[in-house]
């Protein structure tokens, strides 16, 4: 006792602060101050089954095994802040939050008994009232307290947070008002105009469109005042512009009232006319992107944009983030909080969709950074028929918000004063320290899942107490009345009127004959155009004046003479010069870094991601270069020119499907930006396959929307295996029509290097699919000279220039890497009477320049499509879609496979020279039918 008197007469607000943030943030601690609280917590923690609770909570530990006790009131002190931090780190699972279910119960619960405290203690008062902002008070204010703050409507997680500034931030701001706001009048009548817009939008719809699947918000109505605040409200803090992505769950609702779309055309869409665009097919309504402008209350103007959507839920969230960061990136680059990303999820969706995660983890990367995300969760508590028991392992759907350290608020949707004060708090807390944050809005789905569904098959227990429950609406407003802050008139106004204003737009929509779509971020897209598939096949002049590409070349191939770079890097360098000023075989490194630099150069940016991309994954681009000792970046594209456009380099997280939608965003946004996403090899992007097919290949015709994104694509047979060869063009060319992107396969540094170019000079983008290649890299035929570079164009197709055309009996249509092997195998064979004639350009296929190739060649009664890839994947079964004269040729091929390639090595070459030995001899046919056990046994 001796050794702890001092204590008695210290002030124990001091070691309830300390000891608070100790318990906190362990590192902020004093050493010694910290080695005291340590024994204190070892005696109060021990397993010692000898020992009560009582007991343990006067010891000190020390380091020579001793034991000491400490002063009574000091130990009560500590044991109310551990009281203080249970509710802070586990208040949450104890809230008032669920409008329609009993919650689980947890356990321990926050009884005092489990602090070492008894009902003796409620009216004592402890200086630990301190640290929650009442000042010393008795434990009975304390706990009262703390249950407004964290056991009522509202349910924080945010101890996990390991910034103490940011922890500080939340306590403070949690306990003003004990965590409930106070509004004015004002306020609480537009908060409930608001929800009256709400309740009142899917009422109408349910009674005009019966049966129709609408995806109503009922039983989370309040999305929409917590929305349209943190609209208001972000305006006054310097916010321009709003990124939003949503699924369909209250989507209409969300476009008419807070995004400003006309109910009139709402309604059209409905009545499913037909679409005034004919070049456009269209989409279901609650997959249809908008952008507005919206005029704030005090009077500034937001520009709103929400952006298109398919059915695959928390897909958008990847393409909302890249469109954020263009969006920045173009006009904000030095305050990127004046661009805000907003995020609605969906309970079931977020919990199950491993997209989720990947956006998650792009927060804080340097190339995917959006400078915070609101993530909001229209929580229904059931996904379809699937109830949240059986949707997740988790505690919460939010559970992925951990990742990065980000607070989550759980609010009974109920409580639409509640959740406007969540809003704003995941508002404030996103402008001051750029970081997610989470909103999880506990609510519940009136209806089934598209209301024309029967939910009482599934939950009947749970929709029979749905059906008596009030909506947010009524609930609120029965709260003003009580309050004397309306009078009953007052709702009955708000929903007359209302309703009155969508009968007259639904009346003036069926006066017209078609829906008009209004293309998303038209802002962005002035002066390009639609263009069709003929259009599509025009020559562009893709050439530049040899003096810069000299230019450009004198710059990348010479490193700074102040830093030291690694010996292989310098010998790179020094070769790429070598290959421009004195070889003038540039290969395709060359080629590509070229093409950025010759479009920097005419003010285009430049944007690659992928995994690996600085380097490259088979070494050969360098476009960063690392300082040996300090690991400095240095990139040479960005030293071009004053007025040059930015070069932007990024290694992605080990991710395709979220990478790839959030590239694909950007690309929407920025179209005077080549946007590239790079695979490690062709066929990762599987991974990525939703995007490729909901957005990539059809989003103009369904949303009419243009975008430019690239994707190269690492393929060809190597022996390498089945998921080291082919990057499944099959599957893309198979998605293919009339003028919804292009498919290249380039064998050369040149036909790159035009395509990229012609990729940026045309008054429209189409999403660009190239497969490059691996071993070509390196290869010393594949490689161009500077001259076909400044002079050239894009050559959809590449006629052999060694052929005589008189000598030609066999003519050999091929793409990419396996024409070298063809010319090898014709070099070694001696045979002049084989022609080979590269097709570069797999769509729009060039059909007429094939048919001319095949008239010039007209004495070859042998015309062969080669490909190195087995028989039902390449490019062959689009060739016999798209070439009306595929039925003359002869196919060279891999046999029929399920497997894109052999493991083996041996097995692999074998096949590929099967393929090379059919070419040139058509009696060597590698097609023929095994023999099956039966047979062969005769």
């Amino acid at each position: 006792m001796d050794k702890y008197s001092f204590l008695n007469a210290a002030h124990t607000a001091f070691f309830s602060d300390l000891y608070d943030r100790y318990r906190t943030h362990p590192d902020s601690v004093e050493p010694s101050w910290r080695a005291f609280f340590q024994g204190f917590d070892f005696g109060t923690e021990s397993a010692l089954e000898d020992l009560d609770i009582d007991a343990l909570s006067g010891l000190v530990r020390h380091g020579d095994g001793a034991v000491s006790s400490m002063p009574e009131t000091l130990q009560k002190e500590f044991q109310v802040v551990r009281l203080i931090d249970g509710y802070r780190s586990r208040g949450h699972l104890f809230t008032k939050t669920n409008p329609v279910r009993e919650r689980r119960s947890y356990s321990p619960t926050l009884d005092i008994e489990n602090f070492g405290l008894d009902e003796s203690d409620m009216d004592a008062t402890f200086s630990a009232g301190e640290i929650i902002g009442i000042g010393p008070n008795t434990l009975r204010e304390i706990i009262d307290h703390l249950q407004r703050i964290y056991c009522e409507a509202i349910g924080v997680e945010y101890m996990y947070i390991r910034s103490p500034e940011r922890v500080q931030w939340i306590q403070d701001w949690l306990n003003v008002n004990d965590n409930h706001p106070k509004f004015s009048a004002d306020t609480q009548k537009h908060i409930l105009r608001k929800l009256n817009e709400a309740v009142s939008f899917e009422a109408f719809l349910h009674t005009k469109y019966v049966g129709q699947k609408r995806f109503s918000l009922e039983g989370n109505e309040s999305l929409i005042p917590a929305l349209d605040t943190i609209v208001e409200r972000a305006a006054e803090m310097g916010v321009k512009e709003f990124v939003m992505g949503m699924a369909h769950r209250g989507r209409l609702n969300v476009l008419t009232n807070i995004f400003g779309k006309s109910a009139k055309d709402i309604f059209s869409e409905f009545d499913g006319k037909d679409y005034e665009q004919e070049i456009f097919d269209g989409d279901v309504k609650y997959h249809l992107g908008w952008t507005s402008e919206r005029k704030t209350d005090s009077g500034a103007r937001i520009n709103m944009n929400i952006a298109p959507n398919p059915s695959h839920l928390e897909t958008v969230g990847a393409v909302v983030e890249g469109i954020t960061r263009a969006k920045q990136d173009a006009h904000c680059p030095d305050n990127v909080s004046n661009v805000l990303p907003i995020v609605v999820h969906g309970d079931a969706a977020i919990a199950g969709q491993g997209i989720a995660y990947e956006v998650v983890q792009m927060a804080s990367l340097d190339g995917y950074g959006t400078g915070g995300t609101i993530h909001m969760v229209v929580n229904n508590q059931i996904g379809f028929t699937t109830n949240y028991l059986d949707g997740r392992s988790s505690t919460y759907c939010t559970d992925v918000g951990k990742v990065t350290l980000s607070p989550v608020l759980h609010v009974n949707a109920d409580d639409a004063e509640a959740v406007v004060h969540a809003a704003l708090f995941a508002l404030e807390y996103r402008m001051r320290f750029q970081r997610d944050v989470f909103l999880d809005l506990l609510g519940y789905r009136k209806y089934g899942h598209n209301e024309g569904d029967e939910p009482r098959f599934t939950q009947p227990k749970l929709y029979k107490a749905i059906s008596k429950h009030k909506n947010p609406r009524d609930i609120y407003a029965e709260k003003l009345i009580s309050e004397g802050v309306i009078d009953e008139d007052f709702v009955e106004k708000l929903e007359a009127d209302y309703r009155a204003s969508l009968e007259e737009k639904l009346e003036d929509s069926r006066k017209e004959d078609k829906t008009v779509i209004t293309p998303f971020m038209e802002d962005e897209w002035k002066g390009f155009e639609n263009v069709r598939e003929w259009e599509m096949m025009e020559r562009v002049d893709t050439s530049i004046p040899r003096e810069k590409l000299e230019k450009i070349a004198s710059v990348i191939t010479e490193l700074p003479k102040n830093k030291k770079f690694l010996r292989k890097v310098e010998k790179l360098v020094a070769d790429r010069r070598k290959m421009f000023y004195e070889t003038d075989k540039l290969d395709w490194a060359m080629g590509e870094l070229l093409a950025y630099g010759s479009l920097l150069q005419a003010g285009f940016d430049v944007r690659m991601s992928g995994q690996d991309v600085e380097r490259g994954t088979f070494s050969h681009r360098h476009a960063v270069m690392k300082v040996e000792e300090s690991e400095e970046e240095v990139l040479l594209l960005n030293h071009l020119s004053e007025d040059q456009g930015k070069f932007q380099i990024y290694n992605s997280l080990l991710s395709e499907y979220g990478v790839v939608g959030f590239d694909y965003g950007y690309a929407m946004a920025s179209p005077g930006t080549l946007t590239i996403w790079e695979a490690q090899f062709g066929d990762f992007s599987n991974g990525a396959q939703i995007m490729i097919d909901q957005y990539i290949s059809a989003a103009e015709d369904k949303w009419k929307i243009q975008n430019g994104l690239v994707m190269l694509l690492p393929h060809g047979y190597e022996g390498q295996g089945a998921e080291h060869s082919s990057a499944r063009m099959e599957r893309y060319l198979q998605l293919c029509a009339r003028d919804n992107m292009f498919v290249a396969d380039c064998s050369t540094p040149a036909s790159l290097f035009h395509l990229l170019r012609r990729q940026m000079l045309v008054n429209y983008r189409k999403p660009l699919i190239v497969f490059t290649p691996k071993s070509l890299l390196r290869h010393p035929k594949c490689v161009s000279s500077v001259q076909e570079l400044a002079e050239g164009h894009f050559q959809e197709v590449i006629d052999d220039a060694e052929a005589q055309v008189d000598k030609i009996k066999t003519l050999v249509f091929c793409t990419g890497k396996f024409y070298y092997d063809l010319l090898a195998a014709r070099e070694e064979l001696s045979r002049d009477d084989v022609a080979l004639v590269r097709i570069e350009q797999l769509f729009p296929l060039p059909s007429e320049q094939m048919k001319a190739i095949m008239e010039k060649y007209k004495k070859a009664d042998d015309i062969v499509w080669a490909q190195e890839e087995p028989r039902n994947m390449g490019a062959w079964s689009h060739m016999m879609m798209h070439f009306s004269e595929a039925s003359r040729l002869r196919v060279a091929s891999r046999r029929f496979y399920a497997s894109p390639a052999a493991g083996s090595a041996v097995r692999s070459k074998m096949r590929h020279q099967q393929v090379i030995d059919y070419v040139f001899d058509k009696s060597k046919d590698n097609m023929t039918r095994p023999k099956q056990p039966a047979e062969a046994s005769k």
